[in-house]
């Protein structure tokens, strides 16, 4: 079993508080590691307020080489964080493969932009008081930061949270899922070579109690949290003065028009539905099918769905596994059942083995059905036809989430209403939600969160503008 130490203020260091890490496809315990007490947390939080005065003083080159050193390094070393992941997960291996090479993307994107963090000339004449004066603004990192990332995309949704900090000049205290805390230990290794100072980032697996001191503590001046939003809310209401910055669950529409090209839909809908299981919050949950196309639609969407292989995630022929938990897939067929009790229509799935779901389709859905108004977070779609263009846009925001959104037509008249109707952070054209690149913005509305990730955007969280007037 190997053993992964976990990385405190710059070293790597044992406790005695042992954390196995299994394989949700077969339940094995295949690796080691630990749990942060508070004494680390402290010592952590200690050596990230000493790497802040060295840090922010880095120049845009030094940041530059030792984001890209990290870069290059996540791909040279990409089997082996696929093979974890994919382990740790339960991330089909060909999933597990483009998180990594996301996650290298996005440290080169944090490299690019630590060569433009903002800074504004500005005239002050524009009133009597200002004739003779001029302004010169900066933006300067913040301070310590504390991050906490969820399961589902262990290396690349922390990787959101550590590169725009190293890039913005602010050390990072790290809390990943206890379930899946393996590639990022295994990129701290790479960090502590890249010649940022030490403590400038640690990871730390911690249980709840301990981790709740990143959300409490005084010495982070900003919280970035990613995972659900019954969690995230809470947190805020207790973060104190820090800034936060929330990535939460959604619940995502996808309409398919009577002018969409409906086999490219259908292809894009079965990964929008059903990739990583649909454990991810832009997971294409709600179809709406223009009424004229919905036969066609089934016809090419259904046997798609049930032709995905199911296997071993570190299989390359492998398109679904098990979720990351029995909890949680027991909740997923309570839903589904409960759906089908009150009225809905099973069009294929819908049964459970272990922590394994089958890819589920259900129509007939009443807005009410949790599959419908809640984030299912897992392997199940509805599918529902729709007649009037303005009706269905309404279906699509009647929901307390508003992350993406996705638009199948060839109709401008259409996607413009769409774009501007529609409540949620992104809408996306002729495919679904689940598309996301790691330099566009992207965050939420309503219970969906506040700000927006996105390398640039989340460094700009990170910094706080000074004037000088002169």
């Amino acid at each position: 079993m190997e053993v992964f130490k976990i990385y405190a203020g710059g070293e790597f260091i044992e406790t005695p508080l042992s954390l196995l890490v299994s394989n949700p496809y077969n339940d094995i315990a295949f690796a080691q590691a630990f749990l942060a007490d508070e004494k680390v947390l402290q010592f952590s939080s200690e050596k990230a307020v000493e790497a802040f005065k060295k840090l922010k003083s880095i120049s845009a080159y030094e940041r530059y080489k030792s984001l890209s050193f990290i870069a290059s390094e996540i791909l040279a070393n990409e089997e082996r964080f696929a093979m974890l992941i994919a382990q740790e997960a339960a991330k089909p291996w060909k999933y597990a493969l483009a998180e990594v090479r996301r996650a290298a993307q996005t440290f080169v994107v944090a490299s690019e932009e630590c060569k433009r963090l903002p800074m504004e000339y500005m005239r002050l004449d524009w009133s009597v008081e200002g004739i003779g004066r001029e302004g010169l603004i900066k933006y300067f990192p913040i301070g310590p930061i504390a991050g906490i990332s969820p399961f589902n995309f262990p290396l690349n949704l922390a990787a959101h949270k550590i590169a725009p900090a190293l890039a913005a000049g602010c050390p990072i205290v790290l809390k990943p899922a206890s379930s899946t805390p393996l590639a990022t230990l295994e990129l701290a290794k790479i960090v502590d070579k890249s010649g940022f100072p030490k403590g400038s980032m640690s990871i730390l697996p911690m249980n709840r109690s301990t981790g709740d001191m990143l959300v409490t503590s005084d010495v982070f001046k900003l919280l970035t949290f990613t995972g659900s939003s019954e969690v995230g809310w809470k947190m805020k209401s207790r973060a104190g003065k820090k800034k936060v910055v929330l990535e939460l669950g959604g619940n995502a529409g996808t309409i398919i028009t009577d002018s969409a090209d409906i086999s490219h839909a259908a292809k894009r809908c079965v990964v929008g539905g059903f990739a990583y299981q649909g454990q991810v919050c832009i997971h294409a949950q709600r179809l709406f099918v223009h009424k004229s196309v919905f036969d066609d639609f089934c016809a090419e969407f259904l046997p798609l769905v049930k032709n995905l292989k199911y296997g071993d995630p570190l299989s390359k022929d492998t398109d679904i596994t098990a979720m990351i938990d029995e909890v949680n897939a027991l909740r997923v067929e309570e839903w589904i059942n409960e759906a089908v009790r009150d009225g809905a229509e099973l069009l294929c799935g819908g049964k459970r083995t272990g922590a394994y779901v089958e890819p589920t389709v259900i129509t007939n859905v009443k807005p009410e059905m949790k599959v419908s108004c809640l984030e299912i977070f897992g392997p199940v779609v509805t599918l529902q036809p729709y007649t009037d263009f303005k009706e269905v846009v309404d279906q699509v925001n009647n929901t307390n989430y508003g992350l993406q959104a996705g638009i199948f037509t060839n109709n401008i008249k259409e996607l413009d209403y769409a774009f501007n109707e529609i409540e949620a952070g992104g809408v996306i054209h002729n495919d679904v939600p689940v598309f996301r690149t790691d330099h566009m913005p992207y965050g939420g509305v309503k219970d969906s969160g506040i700000g927006r990730e996105g390398v640039k955007y989340a460094i700009h969280d990170m910094l706080e503008p000074k004037i000088l007037v002169r």
